[in-house]
């Protein structure tokens, strides 16, 4: 595949360009997720201050693109998800956001740590990054702490049911056995020890960071908990605000949830048809029981699953770039990898801006999980590989003669995890899922999101229970999902926490799912018989990682 024609950079995408640059200032961590050098073990400002410096940028950026006159189409695009972002990142800070900003798998409380698993550490330089960082995060954390506490006086506090939850993790990042202890203890260069001032100085930040954790913790459980509210439920106002983030497009939230329903319906049919496939007269429950004892497609320990996951990924890369996808070969390079955390959950790292980092698949495995079910799994490497993120955020990289850096960078959740979800029907559709014990781990995901549209907006708007007997509350979330997935205890505990104080983003993989097909089927319609799926999907991802609104206008194009 060649490179795509130079395009002439324009004063929209020196705002773009501009806006980037300002981000890496006020954010000097997203250096290390675009690869670039500089600022090395810096943070943030994450307190108050911080948060109103973000705002003023952002305010006059707005300013900026919204005289800016569009060149062409590349920057009506930019123009309009540029504003998009930057107004919703006003309303949402003028609501609050950063004040309530603590949830179980995606706030400050892990991101300060998490940062460190995409440091290189391969010389004594790196090494040295890494233990200034460690130096760096305690102020971090004290202006994490500062904006969780404007919040109590502002009544903008989390859940207690967050504020439990992570005071439970941040205690294991204090204990001697935590990441910031383990990291400094195996710090090598190669095969080389290092020299005896830089493990000092990594011990010492240890110290420091395990120290910070132990602050937040202390504050969480003797300061902010007495003001956290019991309900988990965040109201309709902030949760339209959410939603709007992880979609970049505005749904009807009513229509969605009794869609949802219906949805659910559909999954449990399609599920129960397959397991008459896999085992006649059984029910879905026995068709799991009867796969679940298939040692044949069982994987033991987190080495076996690796191995497993990296070699489905390159089968797949390879056959796909034969027959369905041009994929240049920077972008055929997809590291597997377990995470060092053991928190749950399945998660992609795009590559670095020159590729010199592949796209990553990592895997955060829960304490004591050692056991894998291959039909369960197959899936979720073409969800988080290819066709799924890595093709999608891939190929944004890659396209950077097209594209700003902002562009490449951009998006939503909805856009990204709603690409996903249609991947992993397009590879049902294409033939990757024929073993019909595959085609059952599909549903089992599809199904679990669609329970999570239900279960989401049912809970934190306060809806009517699908069978009519009550209003959602959080308690009544766990059981509802355990009915609706065939997952571990563990995992339905921190999935349904992970929903509770994340409003908004898990509903966003299935609702984006269906706004993806329903932009194809509008193209379909409009093309009649000239439509070319192929074409379709280049044309789609060739926009960008935009919100799904701007998506939407550029396609009717």
């Amino acid at each position: 595949m060649t490179n795509p024609a130079e395009r002439t950079p324009t004063p929209i995408d020196a705002i773009a360009e501009a806006w980037v640059d300002t981000e890496l200032d006020l954010f000097p961590e997203y250096r290390v997720y675009l690869g670039r050098p500089g600022r090395e073990g810096e943070y943030a400002d994450y307190s108050p201050a911080g948060a109103e410096a973000a705002a003023a940028a952002a305010r006059s950026t707005l300013a900026e693109i919204t005289a800016a006159s569009p060149a062409d189409e590349v920057d009506r695009v930019t123009k309009m998800d540029l504003s998009r972002e930057l107004q919703l990142q006003l309303d949402k800070h003028e609501a609050g956001f950063e004040q309530r900003d603590l949830n179980v798998i995606a706030s400050p409380a892990q991101s300060l740590r998490d940062i460190f698993d995409l440091m290189p550490t391969d010389t004594e330089d790196d090494w040295a990054h890494v233990a200034t960082r460690m130096h760096n995060l305690p102020a971090a954390m004290d202006g994490y702490i500062a904006t969780l506490r404007s919040g109590i006086a502002d009544g903008h506090v989390p859940a207690i049911r967050q504020v439990r939850e992570i005071v439970t993790q941040a205690n294991k990042q204090v204990e001697r056995t935590g990441f910031f202890y383990t990291l400094a203890a195996g710090a090598r260069s190669g095969d080389t020890d290092l020299p005896d001032s830089l493990k000092k100085d990594l011990a010492s930040g240890a110290e420091a960071s395990a120290a910070a954790y132990d602050r937040l913790a202390r504050f969480l459980g003797d300061e902010l908990a007495e003001h956290a509210p019991e309900p988990d439920a965040v109201g309709r106002e902030l949760y339209s605000l959410a939603s709007r983030d992880f979609l970049g497009a505005t749904v009807d939230l009513d229509e969605t949830y009794e869609w949802g329903i219906e949805e659910l319906a559909r999954m449990v049919a399609e599920q129960e048809a397959i397991a008459q496939e896999i085992k006649p007269g059984a029910s879905v429950l026995e068709a799991i029981d009867h796969l679940d004892k298939d040692t044949s497609r069982k994987l033991h320990g987190t080495d076996a699953l690796r191995k497993w996951m990296q070699a489905t990924s390159d089968r797949a890369v390879e056959e796909l770039s034969r027959s369905h996808f041009d994929i240049p070969e920077e972008v055929k390079r997809l590291e597997c990898m377990i995470a060092p955390t053991q928190e749950g959950g399945i998660y992609y790292t795009g590559p670095s801006d020159d590729f010199s980092r592949a796209g990553r698949m990592w895997w955060s495995v829960p304490a004591g999980v050692t056991e894998f079910d291959t039909w369960r799994e197959l899936t979720t490497v073409y969800h988080e590989g290819v066709p799924g993120h890595h093709l999608q955020i891939g190929m944004a990289t890659y396209n950077k003669a097209m594209l700003n850096t902002w562009r490449r960078n951009a998006g939503t959740s909805g856009h990204a995890e709603g690409w996903a979800l249609y991947a992993e029907r397009l590879m049902q559709e294409l033939g990757y899922l024929d073993d019909p014990a595959d085609r059952l781990g599909m549903l089992d995901g599809q199904r679990m999101r669609a329970a999570r549209v239900v279960l989401d907006i049912g809970v934190h708007l306060g809806k009517t229970l699908p069978d009519g007997t009550g209003k959602w509350t959080g308690e009544y979330a766990f059981g509802f999902m355990g009915t609706n997935v065939n997952m571990s205890e563990q995992f339905v505990r921190f999935e349904v926490n992970r929903y509770l104080g994340w409003p908004g983003q898990a509903p966003s993989y299935k609702i984006g799912q269906r706004i993806w097909e329903q932009l194809r089927d509008e193209a379909k319609q409009r093309e009649g018989a000239a439509f070319d799926i192929k074409a379709f999907h280049k044309r789609a991802l060739d926009i960008g990682g935009v919100g799904l609104d701007t998506l939407k206008a550029a396609l009717a194009q």
